[in-house]
């Protein structure tokens, strides 16, 4: 019997994407799956209005086109770029029930619709590379890793300290600062919060978690690990904290837990959280 075909539907919910790395994406998907998997580009990715991939309604129809499409299995986002939060509202109400069924998987910006998604009980959703990290030197191992977890689900894929029958999350912590106390936050109650960032200035990632760990129900998650903070800009005058410093201190702050490391961040070695207890689906 000819095993079925995954279909892998792919959108843009803030910037753009060359064409070019999207060919990159499908002659990297064929050399290791042949006919087995199918990556379908949503021509949303490849438009331009100014920052962002088409303006807010071409981007959130894009979403709903794969998302509603029963003929889809998963929907990978292709980058991440400001713009997520711009759709989430008509994106949540567009959804149909067969969207359910289906794998979503990305993070950074992307990070506002999974929250909004987790939060209204959409049980498939990870935290992982995206197309896009075909752009970074090794970047073909990450790509890699999204796809054996969307096709095959593999457990080789995910965050080390995942384990079975206890929920986790991921976000970056400037998108996670931002959506608290909107429609999007989730309920983490009994968590596992991992948290990454990049680009920040120490002083902002300490500003954001002030914010985070202040809320009522953040402070009901099972413990926070941090993932890496890469490309931390230099502070005048120097912050003189490192950034595990930082989250240890507004832990002990809030009385949450802290756990230790973890292997997520916007680098190759970016490993997948999914949201919720194991197994998906």
């Amino acid at each position: 019997m000819r095993e079925r075909q995954v279909k892998i539907g792919i959108m843009a919910p803030g910037s753009r994407i060359d064409p070019d790395l999207a060919q990159c994406a499908t002659a990297l998907c064929k050399s290791i799956y042949m006919d087995r998997v199918e990556l379908s580009f949503h021509k949303q990715c490849f438009l331009s209005s100014g920052h962002f991939a088409g303006n807010d309604a071409m981007r959130a129809h894009a979403f709903l086109d794969i998302a509603n499409d029963a003929s889809f299995d998963a929907l990978w986002f292709a980058r991440g770029g400001y713009g997520s939060c711009r759709i989430a509202e008509a994106v949540l109400k567009g959804l149909k029930p067969q969207a359910r069924k289906k794998r979503y998987l990305g993070y950074s910006d992307a990070g506002a619709l999974l929250a909004g998604l987790y939060a209204n009980g959409f049980k498939t959703l990870a935290h992982g590379p995206m197309v896009s990290d075909l752009n970074r030197d090794g970047g073909e191992t990450a790509v890699k890793r999204a796809l054996a977890f969307l096709v095959d689900r593999a457990p080789t894929t995910l965050e080390k300290s995942v384990r079975r029958g206890e929920p986790t999350v991921a976000f970056n912590v400037s998108i996670l600062s931002q959506i608290i106390g909107t429609p999007l936050q989730p309920d983490l109650a009994g968590h596992v919060l991992m948290l990454e960032e990049v680009s920040e200035y120490l002083y902002r990632i300490d500003r954001s978690l002030f914010h985070i760990t202040s809320n009522a129900n953040i402070r009901k998650v099972a413990g926070i690990r941090l993932g890496r903070c890469n490309s931390i800009p230099a502070n005048d005058p120097d912050f003189k904290q490192s950034d595990e410093q930082v989250v240890r201190h507004w832990c002990r702050a809030s009385t949450i837990r802290y756990l230790g490391r973890a292997d997520i961040g916007h680098d190759v070695g970016n490993k997948i959280v999914p949201f919720g207890r194991l197994p998906l689906g």
